[in-house]
């Protein structure tokens, strides 16, 4: 599978941070900030569920952009006056998703990761801890492991022309992931009531991409596989019926994203889901 990027990613510059300090310059006021994204774009649904677990709507609100930027370089002409207010002669895409701060009509931030942690520590008061004390590493270890075993493995595993034996490799090591999620998720987690933190949303984010995105390049012996993983697949489906996970789901959108940059052919894989996801999904006036 050969997917081209919609959008190379902005300049790190653009990485401010919310903290409750009024002398930070980006300090948690309600309403004072905006998400902008697209729930088709695995960050931007990693964002949108963190703010509906968190319940965020009325301190936070969120633009959802479409699914497919609409200009030539991958970015979105709706973002351009934030990122030309935020950089002299920006240059690059505006890409999403973004963290915006309407009092000045800035970009604070277009990193995924800090602006979850943001939104939970800054407007978490009260509301459930998605990065409890002493679970930082966990988080990270699961974060690292959807990215470079799961949704990097996946895309090697069905590379349009790569090396046989390649693929084979990138298929052990994504089945492997799998395995090890597996087993962090444990038997124990029967029911979504217990304390969901943001390794969840990285790992539930990982499968629907897994399952929507990549499983169309790998053949069916490989999806059987992959889908063999029972215990972690049934953890997906209870988080996706949970109302902060499955109605956040864009499935048309995803799929106009995926066949707007990829490059590959489909497989035999692409003709059965693991997953019933539109079972969970719920349609949406900002789609």
């Amino acid at each position: 599978m050969s997917i081209a990027p919609l959008a190379a990613r902005p300049a790190p510059s653009l990485r401010g941070r919310i903290g409750r300090d009024a002398r930070s310059g980006h300090y948690a006021v309600p309403r004072r900030y905006r998400l902008y994204l697209s729930t088709a774009c695995p960050d931007g649904l990693r964002l949108a569920v963190t703010h509906a677990l968190l319940g965020l709507d009325a301190v936070c609100p969120v633009t959802h952009l479409p699914a497919v930027p609409d200009l030539p370089d991958g970015g979105h002409s709706a973002l351009l006056p934030l990122y030309e207010a935020s950089a002299h002669r920006h240059t690059g895409p505006a890409a999403a998703p973004v963290l915006g701060d309407d009092w000045t009509g800035r970009v604070v931030s277009v990193h995924a990761q800090d602006i979850m942690r943001d939104l939970a520590r800054g407007f978490g008061d009260g509301r459930p801890s998605l990065y409890p004390c002493g679970t930082q590493g966990e988080i990270e270890a699961v974060r690292r492991l959807c990215a470079r075993g799961v949704e990097d493995a996946a895309q090697r595993a069905g590379a349009a022309g790569a090396d046989p034996a390649e693929r084979a490799a990138a298929l052990d090591e994504l089945l492997a992931a799998l395995g090890e999620l597996e087993r962090l998720v444990g038997t124990a987690d029967e029911s979504t009531h217990r304390h969901l933190t943001a390794a969840d949303v990285e790992l539930w984010v990982a499968l629907v991409q897994l399952d929507t995105v990549h499983r169309h390049h790998l053949d069916a012996a490989a999806v059987q596989r992959i889908a063999g993983h029972r215990a972690l697949w049934a953890y997906a489906r209870r988080l996706a019926a949970h109302p902060a996970f499955g109605p956040q789901l864009d499935l048309d959108g995803i799929a106009r994203r995926h066949h707007a940059r990829c490059q590959g052919l489909e497989a035999a894989g692409a003709a059965v889901g693991v997953l019933d996801w539109a079972a969970h999904a719920t349609a949406a006036g900002h789609r």
